[in-house]
């Protein structure tokens, strides 16, 4: 004789296991969002600090209306230091942005991302190739475009994509600090 199992006892069944399972991954998400947003915030923070010398003494500006690219702005003595977050080759490459009061670039910190490993995580890395390529900002103005454009910003090799994006979000803190700063 075959056992015959009724589909609505295998529904529900499977109905108590995914629920069991959603259960247990809101009250996960529940215990760790505190904890998440501590961190992100402590990246902020270091970023901050970063782009600009008095990056500890700066304030939040409040933003209104459409601002693109940027999502917040922080501003000191010494400059602003703009979060902008431009679409990379994977995801949002989430970035901080020091300008000068004069509208120059001071500095610039990638957040978060992404990317590929070994080409376009080239511009976080603590390498000498990431070092080199976050400095090819400093000290531009105006709208930014990387070499393989005719701009005078680095191109990552093998990450033309990256690269754009990252000049992308450099141009677009330089236009909020040159319209708003």
């Amino acid at each position: 004789m075959k056992s015959r199992v009724s589909i609505p006892r295998l529904a529900l069944t499977l109905l108590l296991i995914t629920a069991l399972a959603a259960g247990a991954l809101s009250a996960v998400n529940a215990i760790t969002q505190e904890r998440i947003a501590a961190i992100e915030q402590e990246k902020i923070l270091e970023a901050i600090s970063q782009v600009l010398p008095d990056g500890e003494d700066a304030q939040e500006v409040a933003l209104s209306g459409n601002t693109g690219l940027v999502q917040a702005v922080y501003a000191s003595a010494s400059g602003y230091a703009v979060q902008v977050a431009p679409s990379g080759f994977k995801d949002t490459i989430t970035l901080m942005v020091g300008v000068s009061p004069e509208g120059a670039v001071l500095a610039i910190s990638v957040v978060s991302h992404s990317e590929t490993a070994g080409l376009g995580a080239v511009c976080a890395a603590d390498t000498t190739a990431g070092q080199r390529f976050r400095d090819s900002f400093v000290g531009l103005t105006g709208s930014v475009a990387v070499s393989k454009d005719g701009g005078e910003a680095d191109t990552l090799t093998g990450a033309t994509i990256t690269s754009r994006a990252v000049a992308e979000g450099v141009s677009a803190a330089l236009a909020w600090v040159a319209e708003n700063g």
